[in-house]
Parts: structure tokens; C-alpha cells; sequence
């Protein structure tokens, strides 16, 4: 196979199982950590409503999930991309803050919340996918 195209594969296969892991763990996270009384995630505009009642807990499963969607993704996407894996993996960590930063706009998190996600969540994930593939 082509190179330029196995490596456009292993961003789109790496984005696709990075979000399978991302909205899995915001499932369970529900489960794990009880959401405040009366709150309703299951519409975007009950959630928009229902965040401004959340406290720092209800936080960690969807940092955890922004991280390791995108630590997975990126890994992914290293071990199937030829050549530059790094590149490949950084650009599964760049989809991945793009989608970060634009739910800083549609979601009232508080900013310390924000700012830890697009910080920690994103673009060190994907360097650390890249080292755990054993890609050198």
C-alpha cells in the first residue's frame, strides 16, 4: 500500500477507536461517579444546563477520556503509519485538541478544568502513544 495512504488510514483508524475509548469512558464515568441530584446528560442542551451544577469529580472521567482516547489514537496510529510515526501520532493528538478546544466553547467547564484538558489531555497524550508504540 502506498505510504501517503496507510498513513492517512492510520490517523482515520486511530481517530475513529481514539473516540470509541474517549465516549466509553464518558459512559462509565457516569456510572462511577454519581452526577449531581437532578442532573441530565442525555441531551446537549440538558448537560449545558446540568454542568453549571457539577463539582471538580464529575471532571475527572472526562479529562480521563479526552487523555486516554487520545493516548490510544495515537498509538494506534503509530504502530499501523510507515515512516513518520510521530508525525502520524501528532496528528491524531491535533484532531483530537481541535475537538478539546471547541468544547471549550460549547461547554460552560470552569476554566481551571479547560485549561488542564487542553494542556495535559491532547498533544502530551499523543507524543506518549508514540513512545508506547516502541516507535523509534
Amino acid at each position: 500500500m502506498n505510504p501517503f495512504f496507510r498513513n492517512a488510514l492510520a490517523v482515520i483508524v486511530g481517530a475513529i477507536i481514539g473516540s470509541i475509548v474517549n465516549m466509553s469512558l464518558i459512559e462509565i464515568g457516569h456510572y462511577v461517579i454519581a452526577l449531581p441530584e437532578g442532573a441530565d446528560v442525555s441531551t446537549y442542551e440538558a448537560l449545558k444546563t446540568s454542568m453549571l451544577s457539577f463539582g471538580p469529580e464529575q471532571y475527572i472521567f472526562p479529562f480521563l477520556a479526552h487523555a486516554l482516547g487520545t493516548l490510544v489514537g495515537a498509538l494506534i496510529a503509530s504502530k499501523i503509519a510507515v515512516g513518520n510515526k510521530l508525525r502520524t501520532a501528532m496528528i491524531v493528538g491535533v484532531l483530537f485538541l481541535i475537538a478539546g478546544i471547541s468544547n471549550c466553547f460549547m461547554l460552560p467547564a470552569p476554566f481551571w478544568f479547560m485549561a488542564v484538558d487542553v494542556l495535559f489531555a491532547y498533544i502530551p497524550m499523543a507524543y506518549l502513544g508514540w513512545k508506547l508504540s516502541g516507535s523509534k
